[in-house]
């Protein structure tokens, strides 16, 4: 296990004090959402009653091995803390999500819960947006190419693609990931890029951390949104 990993591990790890007694926790998609789900399986296994809102179908799947009970994709749901990874996260903990073409169904997610825990590794955090990661935008199939040259008007877009395949959400859409320079306001280009026609969600979640737990050598910080 590389370092990386373990301090993964041990932000999914401390999470878990963030977790009510009992009640219905999100489940993030990615790599340190993937761990976060393994941590969570042995408390439900020991009896503690909590229950799943995943973000995808690869985290339900995980979870359904794991005997971690779930509610199902219709909602509403009463979400009292959602955890979920960041592929950035600036100094006003804002965030890029969306490395794994679930921030859709993410977003909708964050949205519905009372609590926002975001667990990282220190490599993640940066000044501004754009530092690091570009912005996964979803969008339709459909005329995708036109959609795509709107996208040029804010940055750089390009197709994602996987073993000479384009990536297709949960949902069936497409991803692209668009370049930027590091943003001032990623509100403003939130709201841009929502107002073209065929993007059906950006990977900007805006104010949408109430906790960043950051993991690295020296342990695990525990960050809080500024006022």
């Amino acid at each position: 296990m590389t370092s990386a990993d373990e301090a993964k591990r041990a932000a999914a790890h401390a999470a878990l004090s963030e977790l009510p007694a009992e009640g219905v926790v999100g489940l993030g998609s990615g790599s340190t959402s993937r761990l976060f789900v393994e941590e969570l399986a042995p408390l439900v296994k020991a009896g503690r009653k909590l229950a799943g809102v995943p973000t995808s179908e690869s985290t339900r799947a995980l979870a359904a091995s794991l005997g971690i009970p779930m509610l199902d994709d219709v909602g509403p749901w009463s979400i009292d803390v959602n955890v979920d990874g960041a592929d950035e996260v600036s100094a006003r903990l804002h965030l890029i999500k969306g490395g794994g073409a679930a921030h859709a169904r993410e977003k909708i997610v964050n949205y519905a819960a009372r609590r926002n825990v975001i667990i990282v590794d220190g490599s993640k955090l940066s000044t501004r947006l754009g530092e690091k990661w570009p912005v996964p935008v979803e969008v339709l199939v459909f005329a995708h190419g036109a959609t795509r040259d709107h996208l040029s008007l804010h940055g750089r877009p390009t197709l994602r693609v996987r073993q000479g395949a384009p990536v297709k959400t949960d949902a069936g859409n497409l991803i692209y990931d668009l370049s930027i320079d590091p943003l001032d306001d990623p509100r403003a280009l939130d709201e841009a890029l929502h107002g073209i026609p065929g993007v059906v969600e950006t990977g900007l979640f805006v104010g949408r951390a109430d906790v960043v737990l950051v993991a690295d050598g020296a342990g695990v910080r525990r960050l809080e949104k500024p006022p």
